[in-house]
């Protein structure tokens, strides 16, 4: 009995002291974590206040969304290197703001925020408006939104999905480029159904995302594209035969738009070497391309309308007999 006393005993110590050492190392990392983002933060703060673009006031709420977006996990590279560029490109500090609560937002909802950063430096590159730039990786984020819901539809009636953030990515690129929410629905539970992998998913959702450019420049609405997409989809269960009927309505679309009109429609998205897009079409919204790009280009000569033709002479009317 007096064994079994000093073996409960011993057991409760080993308890106590492994309970007391978790706590300790739990401590000491929270407190070597929260060493290493001072320090990183110091670091921001002296690369503020070497230039005179910001009051006191504005280096302090930069510096606490800096830290909010560190310690939510934001690389401190990809955070310091927007400091930086916001500096070099004369940003003023809530447009560099409102950029970090918007990666922060996608960041905390558990979304990926690569792309959203590398928009952001992408527009940086390129010199883009501090508009452009924040309308774009707003849109991008919402179309993340949009994208873990259709996932989270999937994942709710039981399917098993491998690779989610991966394919939140993937799902949110094709909205991007104007593919129906519904659509990309449909191919994420056909897709996982048929047991096909993520890459299989990835490169259905690229050629999806080339019809809806195809069809965004044979002239038709976002509202005639959904039903196209639907139909097709409704006609078929073979994903590649929906493809394929996609395709074929299209070319129908666009071979009725250029009798009707006379001429050519616009050019397709698609470039000279066949590829697809990256992310979205030329509109105004993309960093890539500024909107006084857009606007000053000059029209082609295949493009210009053609000069009026005299009449022919024997058309002319006749003189009035004497």
């Amino acid at each position: 009995m007096m064994f079994s006393k000093n073996k409960m005993k011993n057991n409760l110590i080993s308890t106590l002291i492994i309970f007391a050492l978790i706590i300790f190392i739990v401590s000491f990392a929270f407190g070597a974590e929260e060493k290493i983002v001072d320090e990183q933060i110091e670091q921001l703060r002296n690369i503020l206040d070497s230039s005179s673009a910001y009051s006191a006031f504005q280096t302090t709420m930069l510096l606490k969304s800096a830290q909010n977006l560190i310690e939510s996990g934001i690389l401190f590279e990809d955070t310091r290197g927007i400091i930086e560029n916001s500096l070099e490109k004369s940003l003023d500090a809530y447009s560099v703001k409102k950029v970090f609560d918007i990666i922060l937002e996608t960041q905390q909802e558990n979304l990926p925020t690569e792309s959203l950063i590398n928009k952001v430096n992408e527009g940086f590159a390129k010199n883009v408006n501090k508009s452009v730039i924040i309308s774009v990786i707003s849109t991008k984020a919402e179309n993340l939104k949009k994208a873990n819901e259709i996932l989270n539809e999937a994942l709710q009636e039981g399917l098993e999905i491998n690779g989610e953030k991966e394919m939140v990515g993937i799902l949110a690129d094709s909205l991007e480029n104007d593919v129906p929410g519904e659509s990309l629905s449909w191919l994420l539970k056909t897709g996982t159904t048929e047991g096909k992998s993520i890459m299989e998913i990835s490169e259905i959702s690229e050629e999806l995302s080339y019809l809806s450019l195809l069809a965004t420049d044979s002239g038709l609405s976002s509202e005639e594209i959904s039903l196209l997409f639907k139909k097709a989809i409704e006609n078929s269960t073979n994903i590649d035969e929906i493809c394929e009927n996609i395709q074929t309505s299209l070319e129908t679309q666009i071979s009725t738009a250029k009798t009707e009109s006379g001429g050519t429609v616009k050019p397709s998205a698609i470039s000279d070497s066949g590829t697809l897009p990256t992310s979205s079409t030329g509109s105004p919204l993309e960093v890539g391309e500024t909107p006084t790009q857009e606007a000053g280009e000059a029209p082609t000569e295949t493009g210009s309308a053609p000069e009026p033709s005299t009449p022919p002479e024997e058309e002319a009317p006749s003189p009035p007999e004497n």
